[in-house]
């Protein structure tokens, strides 16, 4: 069992949103990752964790999206996403969740995030969501560079493709984080012995 201190620890859960979640993804579908965030945020907010709940979106003519000038570029739908695509699903937020909008993979760039983390007095975060190796990493990797200790339940994550999930797991988050199961985190007060 790992055991963080709730007063320094938020859930920071990527992109649980009407337009990703029933996308076809690997190596678990998309209500099963959200179901799996869900039951995290309520113990998290049970223990008095602050939850965060970022999503993602775009302008209908994709002008405030990052360069498509790559070589495997993301296909776009042509007059932009369809309506309620960037809403969180439902009966995720709850009153006292934080809640960012990106406009990138990540959820530092161009968000407030770090600040409003700071200013609560994290230090610990609990990362998970979709796509394992793109929103989720991203962000993991900047928290790490930013230097937050990450924990990842490997359980509330999801991608496109099992084998990045499994390779982004396996052999890029040990190096960045602590990854674990959902069943293996407590969010228990940190006491000092007595004197």
């Amino acid at each position: 069992m790992l055991n963080l201190d709730p007063t320094s620890t938020a859930l920071v859960l990527i992109d649980l949103q009407d337009g990703i979640v029933n996308m076809n993804l690997s190596p678990r579908d998309g209500q099963t990752t959200v179901a799996t965030g869900r039951a995290l945020a309520e113990k998290a907010r049970a223990s008095g964790v602050r939850v965060v709940l970022v999503h993602v979106g775009f302008a209908s003519d994709f002008a405030d999206a990052p360069s498509h000038n790559v070589d495997a570029r993301l296909p776009l739908p042509e007059g932009g996403l369809p309506a309620g695509w960037s809403e969180l699903v439902s009966d995720l937020r709850q009153e006292g969740d934080l809640v960012v909008y990106k406009r990138q993979w990540g959820a530092f760039t161009g968000t407030d995030l770090d600040l409003q983390l700071r200013r609560r007095g994290i230090r610990t975060i609990v990362l998970g969501g979709i796509a394992t190796n793109f929103g989720v990493e991203s962000t993991l990797r900047h928290a790490w560079e930013l230097g937050y200790d990450i924990v990842v339940p490997e359980d509330a994550c999801t991608s496109a493709d099992a084998n990045l999930h499994r390779m982004t797991i396996e052999h890029v988050f040990p190096r960045l984080a602590r990854v674990v199961t959902a069943s293996e985190l407590s969010f228990e007060p940190v006491t000092s012995p007595a004197t």
